[in-house]
């Protein structure tokens, strides 16, 4: 089972791995949502059928995530860069809901969403812009040579619950909180004070669970006894900052992709 894995991140990935939902190198492909692999070549069995490596990853995708939109769409509204009331909407038109029938259901007139209808759309346009105009910046930039270690972020990761500037973390800082507190086993020296540390080392944390693995609450707390003393606290944490989830009675708990 994988770990929680970002070799190629949803940030990473281009506008067809995106749509896609995965990623490929020389020998497989990658799922970009729970870095799930196949093999370039083989053939894999499913359902009384036998699929190529590419059909079975559109099949592992339809049958674990529902779709890359259905994905995209239940994703922080933050990291889609519209509100939680377009994101909503968006959901109801993509379930093919009429502009009459999503009204109905959310209690508004159906001018107001043909109105979010129409800001979506424009906002596709914005969209489309901004993606070349940060490709063109990103060309100066490499010629300036500032894209070091200095200023390359350390993304958020993706399953973040709340997005603001306790990511705004780099690569270079982010290796000096790991030496900082963390000690060779990965157990916590010190507890960061600061947002941007907790986040850091909690997921570094999230790092020791696999991606698939549902956990009793047993299981969790004697991985976390080993990271810190106070680990129902950690536990907490991974729960609160987006890495874990849980079943409501707490019997089970398992990465969130």
């Amino acid at each position: 089972m994988k770990k929680f894995d970002e070799s190629k991140s949803l940030w990473q990935a281009t506008q067809s791995e995106l749509t896609n939902g995965f990623y490929e190198n020389k020998n497989s492909i990658k799922c970009l949502i729970c870095n799930e692999s196949f093999i370039k070549g083989e053939i894999y069995p499913f359902d009384n059928h036998f699929y190529d490596a590419y059909r079975m990853m559109e099949i592992h995708i339809e049958e674990k995530h529902g779709s890359m939109l259905d994905y995209l769409l239940n994703m922080n509204s933050s990291f889609l860069g519209i509100s939680a009331t377009q994101q909503t909407i968006l959901k109801l038109m993509a379930d093919g809901k009429s502009d009459k029938e999503i009204g109905a259901e959310k209690g508004i007139s159906c001018s107001t969403v043909r109105n979010h209808r129409y800001k979506l759309h424009e906002h596709e346009k914005q969209a489309k812009l901004f993606l070349v105009i940060m490709e063109l910046f990103r060309k100066e930039e490499m010629l300036m040579k500032s894209e070091d270690a200095l200023s390359q972020f350390y993304d958020a990761h993706k399953t973040a619950t709340m997005i603001d500037d306790r990511y705004n973390v780099t690569v270079e800082e982010k290796k000096k909180m790991i030496a900082k507190y963390l000690d060779q086993d990965g157990a916590i020296k010190q507890l960061p004070a600061k947002e941007k540390g907790k986040i850091v080392i909690l997921r570094e944390i999230a790092n020791k669970f696999s991606s698939g693995v549902h956990y009793s609450e047993i299981e969790i707390n004697n991985i976390l006894k080993k990271v810190y003393h106070d680990y129902p606290y950690i536990r907490r944490l991974l729960i609160e900052y987006g890495f874990l989830e849980r079943t409501n009675s707490c019997s089970e708990y398992w990465l969130k992709e």
